[in-house]
């Protein structure tokens, strides 16, 4: 595996200068802008025709639109533990959403994360929005935060102990109180603002002003939407996620009456709609963030990064959520600009993982990046410098692993009881190059599956048994294990501890 050199970090108030001397200036500014469930292609700036996302796309043409950036466990709860810890699931302590029935995951008390970092640094730190971890958000001054998932409409919000109910649409409050923490912050001192939204996330809710938006014309079909798993086995028993299974009973206007294709295909033509809608106010929000940095002086000396926690299926296969390895769920939207630093416009190629970002974030701040931390800084690339990088990411899902692991040693009183707590997904994890895929499915009988993205981006065809991919196979099956051990995930199933089953 090839990863680039350990970079010089200087003490708050230097950086690295473009040319490589170490010049002293004023720490950036950080505002860190994550959104749940935005697909990667859910940008004008990817490509897509269809949704209207100037803000998002002016964050990349003011920076960096980086083409091939990847989360490491595709779930709400273990993605924000990442990206605050820059460390892997299995060294942070955040498997999973449902993960550890019975028992209580949090952030690893010991680990520090960037925000901590930065306010033991000097910085002023605010949190607004989404929180979504099992315990309370530490390193920061301010916090405003949403119970759980949150609603749409008139939603609560922790703030100072309490909880304080404000009346509108969700992503709209999370903005003005973006907005409101901005205005006050200290001008002589440098600022870092978590600014997280609940959208677009299930319910798939817009704001009133966009429930008619694509209303004219259709969605284009995925051309996997009707695909029948053939070569793909854990797939096929993913029911839990097929459109006209799971989100039926979301949709209260569901025409009757209709066959079964007529319904996945209306379920389809509503929920990605909804999706893109939803996705309106996060742009016209962080349009309105952009404007009012520039107008105080800001913009120039922020760093900016706007990411999701995870990708996204948007009726790939027939299916919503996330949590496969496959392209739609493991690939992430990621934009980055700091007009002082970066120069606009780039389109970087390199791959790039959730665990980077936290590494990034202190680096440019002139904050000692800790060792534990397991990412890169993506400070060298930003600046343009020939660099060496990684060759491949690596990825890794837990959930329902205590529930596979007590189903073989037969724990489970009652032999009927769905062990599955999440979509029928068992635990993977696997590899990806710039061709090749490699999933081990270490739950399901060691099921293995290898994709050739060049000849099948679409990962239709497992060619796994294929004698033509022996070599690749041995080759990657031998990176994986060598790739398990750096990140130290590494007997991960034998170390979860069992529920109390009585």
């Amino acid at each position: 595996m090839v990863f680039l050199s350990v970079c010089l970090v200087l003490p708050m108030g230097f950086s690295s200068g473009e040319s490589g001397a170490d010049v002293q200036t004023s720490p950036p500014n950080i505002l860190f802008v994550m959104s749940d469930d935005h697909a990667y292609h859910q940008l004008g700036v990817a490509g897509n025709p269809l949704i209207h996302t100037p803000n998002l796309d002016r964050l990349a043409h003011t920076g960096v639109f980086f083409e091939n950036a990847f989360c490491t466990n595709s779930l709400c709860a273990p993605a924000r533990a990442t990206v605050l810890t820059g460390c892997l699931s299995n060294v942070n302590g955040i498997s999973g959403n449902s993960e550890g029935k019975g028992r209580i995951e949090q952030i690893d008390p010991d680990l520090p994360t960037f925000p901590m970092l930065l306010q033991e640094a000097g910085y002023q730190t605010g949190i607004v929005g989404k929180w979504h971890l099992p315990h309370e958000p530490r390193g920061f001054d301010f916090i405003s935060i949403l119970p759980g998932q949150g609603l749409y409409m008139d939603p609560e919000f922790i703030q100072g102990g309490n909880r304080i109910k404000r009346d509108g649409y969700v992503t709209d409050i999370i903005t003005e109180m973006a907005l409101d923490y901005l205005s006050r912050v200290d001008r002589e001192k440098p600022f870092c603002l978590i600014y997280q939204h609940k959208g677009p996330h299930r319910p798939f809710t817009p704001a009133p002003r966009h429930t008619d938006l694509y209303q004219d014309g259709e969605i284009p079909f995925p051309e996997t939407f009707y695909d029948n798993f053939e070569t793909r086995l854990v797939a096929g028993k993913a029911s839990d996620m097929r459109l006209e299974e799971s989100l039926e009973r979301d949709y209260a206007d569901l025409p009757p009456g209709l066959s079964d294709n007529d319904k996945k295909r209306w379920i389809y033509q509503r929920f990605v709609k909804d999706h893109y809608r939803a996705i309106q106010s996060i742009d016209e929000g962080l349009g309105r963030v952009l404007d009012h940095l520039e107008e105080k002086g800001l913009r120039e000396n922020t760093l900016i990064v706007y990411t999701s926690d995870n990708g996204f299926f948007l009726g790939e296969y027939g299916w919503y959520d996330k949590r496969f390895m496959y392209e739609p769920s493991l690939r992430i939207p990621l934009l980055v600009s700091f007009p002082k630093r970066v120069a606009s416009g780039q389109v970087i190629n390199h791959m790039i993982m959730n665990i980077d970002y936290a590494p990034t974030i202190l680096d440019f701040a002139g904050v000692a990046i800790p060792g534990v931390m397991q990412g890169e800084s993506l400070k060298p690339l930003l600046l343009g410098r020939d660099v060496e990088w990684r060759d491949h990411i690596y990825y890794s899902y837990y959930e329902n692993t205590w529930a596979m692991r007590a189903f073989e040693q037969s724990q489970l009183s009652d032999p009927s009881f769905n062990f599955f707590t999440a979509h029928r997904i068992g635990p993977h994890r696997g590899i990806r190059d710039d061709r090749h895929k490699l999933i081990r499915y270490y739950s399901e009988q060691d099921y293995w599956e290898l994709f050739d993205l060049q000849k099948d981006p679409l990962e239709l065809n497992n060619v796994y048994q294929d004698p033509d991919y022996a070599n690749v196979v041995r080759r990657m099956t031998a990176q994986l294990s060598e790739t398990q051990r750096l990140y130290k995930d590494v007997n991960t199933w034998e170390k979860l501890t069992l529920p109390d089953y009585n």
